[in-house]
């Protein structure tokens, strides 16, 4: 991890955060529209991006402990090379405690049109997620 202070032992300087820190094994993105948020910091950057960018956006926070996530995960992946012209993006509510301390259930899935965000999904199923996607493309 980038910017670990003097201290800090050698596995927490090696952790994987963000899609790597899943341990799952996930689908290649192959637009270059799925993005992890790492931080509270990189997710800030991320939401200001997609407000000013106004592209079309979902937002999946989950967590790594929860079985739900792990589970609609590769297919979240897996359907952003479906819908290229939105903007992908996981955030884990623990490396982003700060920006995410509005999340009350995971997965939480936001939708942003316009830099607005104009609608939100709560739990898994793949059909629901894609025809929300669907739906905000």
């Amino acid at each position: 991890m980038e910017g670990i202070m003097g201290g800090s032992n050698e596995s927490e300087a090696n952790a994987k955060t963000g899609l790597e820190g899943t341990g799952l094994n996930l689908p290649p993105n192959r637009h270059g529209n799925l993005k992890s948020a790492s931080s509270d910091q990189n997710f800030k950057d991320i939401l200001m991006e997609i407000k000013t960018s106004k592209t079309p956006a979902v937002i999946n926070y989950g967590a790594s402990w929860c079985r739900v996530c792990s589970q609609i995960l590769p297919s979240f992946c897996r359907l952003s090379n479906n819908f290229p012209k939105l903007s992908f993006i996981y955030t884990d509510i623990d490396e982003c405690p700060e920006t995410t301390q509005h999340i009350r259930y995971t997965p939480t899935f936001q939708f942003y049109r316009d830099g607005e965000r104009v609608d939100e999904m709560y739990g898994a199923g793949e059909e629901r997620l894609h025809d929300r996607l669907w739906l905000h493309s």
